[in-house]
This record gives structure tokens, C-alpha cells and sequence, in this order.
């Protein structure tokens, strides 16, 4: 019997926003692995197991994963959004990389979900519907001052961009230094937008230009889009703004 590794994305919260495929593979796996409050949003199945771990154990939990799967299991590994966006499905590759010959015969699947920066973004409008980047401001993985390099040459190259893992208790000192740089690189009228919890009930949208933009808005539950200098306000009567980034640029 051969295994099988099935990399699901949960999407960013409720079950609306769970794809019809990754309900499918999330229904033929015998074990999920995942981080507990990811795995607190699978649909439940009898006889299925599912197994926690820490959020700091990705490659460790690819790794349980894939060595039941090597004895002839199907195992699922989820991930909230999108699997291969500062998820699973880079950890998942690496540990197959870095693993015994076996793992590589594996069938591997990516089962993609929507990522928190897209349901953000339809939430408020279109804020990425011209170039955009996407950048995680934790330093776990990288240097900081790799962060820096990039915010500064995001923004003047004129990129929208997504901030994913803005802030937390060990890290409570480097928003406001992500801002500080985007303050001297762009103009204050630049919209910030803050979501956090998006796709739950309890979700919250904040939309401050960027000379208001406050760290305190933000824990690690929110999203964070950068407008651009062409990004728009378009405010309605009675109803929350459409903010927007035109696709064209004057000539």
C-alpha cells in the first residue's frame, strides 16, 4: 500500500472559505497534522486522528507526517490560508529534500486556500489590483535587517505589499520600525490597512493613512496591507470606503 501526503490549505477562518477540494482531501486522510488551532477548524471524521503540535515545529511535524505516510497512510498537513504562502507546503519540500530516499516517492499534493491577504483585500476592495509583494516581518527564519532591505526597496519600487506576522509578545518593537521605514520612503496619505481575524465573526478592518498607522492596532492575528501612492479612498454614503489600487499608471 502507498502513502499518500496531502498539504491543505484551511483558508483564512470559516468554513465558507474552505475550498470544495480541500474538504475532499481533508475527508480521504487518515491523520491531520497541523497546529491546534488550525486543526480546531477541520471539519470532524470519525476514525480520523488528528495530531498537534507546536506553531515553531513546522519541520518536525512534516517529518511525523511523512514518515506515517511512508508506512502506506494517507496523512494530511494543514495550514490556515494557503499552504505555500509562510506555511506548510515550504516545510513539507524541505523536509523531503533534507529526508531519507524513500520520502521522495511520496505522492505529494498542494491543495492551495485563500490566503488572508486576498480576503482582506476583497473586503475592503481591491488594494493589490496592481504589483504587489507579499513579506513576513518576523525574523525567526531570516535576519532583520533583510526585512529592512526589503520593506525599503518595496516601497520604492512602488509595490503594494502584505505584511503577514506583524507583531507579537517577542517581537513587539519591529512594526513600528517597518513603519518608520515606509514613513521615509513614502508619502503620509498612503493607506494602511489593518485586518485582523479576517473570515471569523470577530473580525476587524482599520484603515489609517500611513502617518497614523499605530503598532497597538496590530497583534498576530492581523493582516497588514500597504497601499501605494495611486492606491484610492473612494467613500459611499452610508456604506464602508472602497479602497483600490488602479491597474494602470499615467504614461
Amino acid at each position: 500500500m502507498t502513502g499518500r501526503v496531502l498539504v491543505i490549505g484551511l483558508g483564512p477562518g470559516e468554513a465558507r472559505f474552505l475550498t470544495a477540494d480541500a474538504v475532499a482531501a481533508l475527508e480521504s486522510a487518515d491523520a491531520v497534522y497541523g497546529y491546534k488551532p488550525y486543526l480546531d477548524r477541520v471539519p470532524p471524521r470519525a476514525g480520523q486522528e488528528l495530531v498537534p503540535s507546536d506553531n515553531r515545529e513546522e519541520i518536525a511535524r512534516a517529518g511525523a507526517a511523512l514518515e506515517r505516510a511512508a508506512r502506506g497512510e494517507t496523512v494530511a498537513i494543514v495550514s490556515g490560508g494557503d499552504p505555500g504562502v509562510f506555511a506548510m507546503a515550504a516545510a513539507v519540500c524541505e523536509a523531503i529534500e533534507a529526508g531519507p530516499p524513500g520520502w521522495r516517492t511520496l505522492p505529494v499534493t498542494i491543495h492551495p486556500g485563500v490566503t488572508a491577504m486576498l480576503a482582506l483585500a476583497a473586503r475592503v476592495g481591491a488594494p493589490l489590483g496592481h504589483d504587489f509583494c507579499a513579506l513576513s516581518l518576523s525574523d525567526n527564519l531570516k535576519p532583520w535587517a533583510v526585512v529592512e532591505k526589503r520593506l525599503d526597496a518595496a516601497a520604492r519600487a512602488g509595490f503594494a505589499m502584505a505584511f503577514y506576522n506583524p507583531i507579537s509578545r517577542a517581537r513587539p518593537w519591529q512594526l513600528g520600525a517597518a513603519f518608520d521605514i515606509l514613513r521615509s520612503a513614502l508619502p503620509p496619505h498612503v493607506p494602511v490597512i489593518f485586518g485582523r481575524a479576517i473570515g471569523r465573526s470577530d473580525e476587524r478592518v482599520t484603515i489609517v493613512p500611513l502617518e497614523r498607522a499605530d503598532p497597538a492596532l496590530a497583534d498576530m492575528a492581523t493582516l497588514i496591507i500597504i497601499g501605494t501612492t495611486e492606491t484610492r479612498i473612494v467613500e459611499r454614503p452610508g456604506l464602508e470606503p472602497l479602497v483600490y489600487t488602479p491597474r494602470s499608471l499615467p504614461l
